[in-house]
């Protein structure tokens, strides 16, 4: 079952098979255990095996074979436990101590599962060495000797591969603690081929070698009783039946986490993590979506902050076209918005009073302008230049910046908190990047935009405190022109020549 942490975007597994593996004090006790109940299962296989002697041969040769097989398993099933718990005590130190691994310690918990799996196969080569010798001397034909060390070797791998499976499965959290301290890096442990071909063999190649073994046996030609090649195959599904669960568990829980995980980042949600808790193929997998879906939330935090500095539009041109330095002419309206006293406003309310006031003005600025398709160009201080026309084409400009310029005025007035003066003008102007290649800066530059500038300050000493040129008014729409009335012809500093201006009508 699969669980998606809302908080944290964490993908986590839980159920049945969560108390498989546990992380703390109980790892250790769970993987001794399991390690035990893989070799008595080893253990019962190999003897009937050993049973299964018949015909030829000796009871006494028989019995002096159990007995050796049993004396040698009760020294080494414990001798196999301590070495294994030696070579994981620096696992268990760090385990024990709840505090992070080392890169030398991760590196030794991952190696846990096979090196627990090599301790159990070199125990039973010893013993099936040991085996064959005695029932070479004790039984009249000396090829038992032979029979009985290839069951014992056949058991013993069965019983590694069980282990390795068995522990691999139990100390998934140990692993993934020390994959979270220290991700995989390529250096790889047992991978996904090496594990199919692991329950091939425990599933299918060791019990059909066995049942091959007790027909070819040359000191029993008459086969096999009933009972043993019942036990044999009752004993070949069940570990074949749990080695397939493990390896399909192991392969395919990570793998639907995966795909959750990637169907999440494509429905545009980067707060996500894998639990990364194996050391091969597929952790390199969950290390490389949490490094994907990692970088994809950088670069959208980026995008949004850069949308933020330059607005939503100029920021998706870019990483459209890419940046550099150029633009091109375009038919743009320029409405300039200032704060009329600003120098003795600030004095009254001082510098942490205004800066509330001034983000409270400019909100109203940036909701009105991007309302009528605009762009606040940039922000001068209490003053913003804001731009129809540029980057994006505009069908109306002239009307949506008369229009912007009434409701600013509307809701600023609404507000009470400061006085304002708008001035809007149309015209070509140059639209594009400027600067240097290491820090470029979207402007508009043009005649549109100085003639905005200067209107506002005639706009602060009317009443309706919006003044725009005439050729704003004439490019705007008749419904739009009803609310604007024709004021005055001035000459505006810098221009040197008379300029029309049209004021808002105010009833």
């Amino acid at each position: 079952m699969v669980v998606t942490g809302s908080g944290t975007g964490t993908v986590a597994r839980r159920g049945a098979w969560g108390s498989w593996a546990p992380s703390g004090r109980g790892a250790v006790p769970l993987i001794v255990l399991l390690v035990i109940v893989a070799n008595l299962v080893g253990v019962a296989t190999v003897t009937v095996l050993l049973v299964g002697v018949a015909g030829g041969s000796s009871g006494g040769g028989r019995s002096a074979v159990l007995l050796t097989a049993a004396a040698y398993l009760a020294v080494a099933l414990p001798a196999g436990i301590l070495a294994g718990l030696r070579r994981q005590r620096v696992t268990n130190g760090w385990l024990l101590a709840g505090r992070a691994p080392t890169g030398a310690e991760a590196s030794h918990a991952l190696r846990l599962p096979v090196e627990t799996a090599l301790i159990a196969g070199l125990i039973w080569f010893v013993g099936a060495v040991l085996v064959g010798i005695v029932s070479a001397t004790t039984f009249p034909d000396p090829l038992v000797g032979l029979r009985t060390g290839v069951a014992t070797v056949l058991g013993g791998m069965a019983t590694a591969g069980v282990t390795y499976l068995l522990v691999a499965r139990a100390a998934r959290a140990v692993t993934a603690r020390a994959l979270a301290a220290h991700p995989p890096a390529g250096t790889l442990t047992l991978g996904v081929r090496p594990r199919l071909v692991l329950t091939w063999g425990l599933s299918s190649a060791v019990p059909m070698l066995g049942v091959v073994l007790l027909f070819l046996d040359p000191s029993n030609p008459e086969g096999p009783g009933r009972a043993v090649v019942v036990f044999l195959v009752v004993v070949a599904l069940l570990v074949g039946a749990l080695a397939t669960l493990l390896t399909a568990r192991a392969v395919g829980q990570p793998l639907r986490d995966l795909r959750e995980a990637v169907e999440r980042v494509g429905r545009g949600d980067y707060d996500v993590s894998v639990v990364v808790d194996d050391a091969g193929e597929i952790g390199l997998l969950q290390e490389g979506i949490n490094s994907m879906a990692a970088g994809l939330a950088e670069r959208e935090r980026l995008r949004d902050l850069f949308g933020r500095h330059v607005g939503t539009e100029v920021a998706q041109r870019a990483l459209r076209t890419g940046v550099s330095l150029g633009g091109e002419e375009r038919t743009i309206a320029a409405l300039f918005v200032d704060i009329a006293g600003s120098t003795s406003l600030v004095r009254r309310t001082g510098p942490e009073q205004m800066v509330g006031l001034l983000n409270r003005f400019f909100a109203v600025v940036v909701e009105t302008i991007e309302s009528e398709g605009g762009l606040v160009n940039k922000f001068e201080g209490d003053a913003a230049l804001c731009v129809f026309g540029a980057p994006a084409e505009h069908d109306a400009p002239a009307g949506a910046a008369l229009r912007a310029a009434r409701r600013i005025c509307d809701r600023v007035s609404d507000t009470g908190e400061v006085d304002v003066g708008v001035g809007v003008a149309f015209g070509p102007a140059w639209a594009g990047q400027v600067g240097a290649a290491s820090r470029l800066e979207y402007t508009v530059i043009g005649d549109p935009v100085n003639e905005a500038a200067r209107l506002t300050e005639l706009a602060k000493e009317h009443p309706g405190r919006a003044v725009a040129s005439e050729a704003t008014v004439r490019a705007a729409d008749e419904k739009e022109r009803a609310h604007w009335r024709c004021d005055a012809e001035v000459e505006l500093r810098g221009r040197g020549e008379p300029t029309v201006t049209w004021v808002r009508r105010v009833d």
